[in-house]
């Protein structure tokens, strides 16, 4: 299965029916397509709608309903359109019950760069460090390495989005949780063992007893 497809799956499984669930740009918006209908969950992008839906078919875009990273989207039965103030107010009165974003590195206390690559040009930090600030629960959606190089680490080299610790971590390879201990390995990839999974880590993770493979 495609690593991301496990990703998006897996944190779809985590959304409770009637949530209102923020999707970052890039892989985080792939979980859209994995929630049921039946659930009625509202997802909800800073750029200003609330009750986005999955990519619409090839020949059905509508270039004036994107998500916040351009792409394009459908809207549920009773979506509404919002301005950028109403959007942020959701955000930071900690009206989102989830949020979902990518991620460049974690760190062992839970911590999350997300935003940018010192020397490589960004447009800024839109809105994730609201997003890490004031949602009630924070999920971080990324590849478990990239290049090579691990992006569960000890300490970020990155600059950091917020100074919260994120709820949780999913990768294709393991489901993580930070806590005051340090980073707790919740559930393995479909495939996946335990010392694969350390080995692919810089960081060092806590395993208590045996870890269960994901369930979806």
């Amino acid at each position: 299965m495609d690593p991301k497809v496990v990703i998006a799956r897996r944190v779809a499984a985590l959304i409770e029916p009637g949530w209102l669930v923020n999707l970052g740009i890039g892989l985080p918006s792939m979980v859209a397509n994995y929630v049921p209908a039946e659930k009625q969950v509202y997802f909800q992008a800073e750029n200003g709608v609330i009750g986005l839906g999955s990519r619409p078919p090839e020949g059905m875009e509508d270039a004036s309903l994107t998500d916040a990273g351009g792409g394009f989207v459908t809207a549920v039965p009773g979506a509404a359109s919002i301005d950028s103030a109403m959007s942020f107010g959701l955000i930071r009165g900690g009206h989102l019950d989830m949020t979902v974003l990518g991620g460049l590195q974690v760190d062992e206390r839970g911590y999350l760069a997300n935003w940018m690559v010192p020397g490589k040009m960004v447009p800024g930090m839109g809105g994730a460090m609201d997003l890490v600030a004031g949602a009630r629960r924070v999920v971080v959606a990324m590849v478990h390495a990239a290049k090579g190089e691990a992006k569960i680490v000890p300490e970020c080299t990155l600059p950091l989005t917020a100074a919260r610790r994120v709820s949780l971590i999913v990768t294709e390879m393991a489901v993580i949780e930070p806590t005051e201990a340090g980073l707790v390995l919740r559930e393995r990839g479909p495939g996946v063992g335990v010392a694969e999974i350390e080995a692919a880590t810089s960081a060092r993770l806590i395993v208590e007893g045996d870890v269960p493979e994901m369930a979806f």
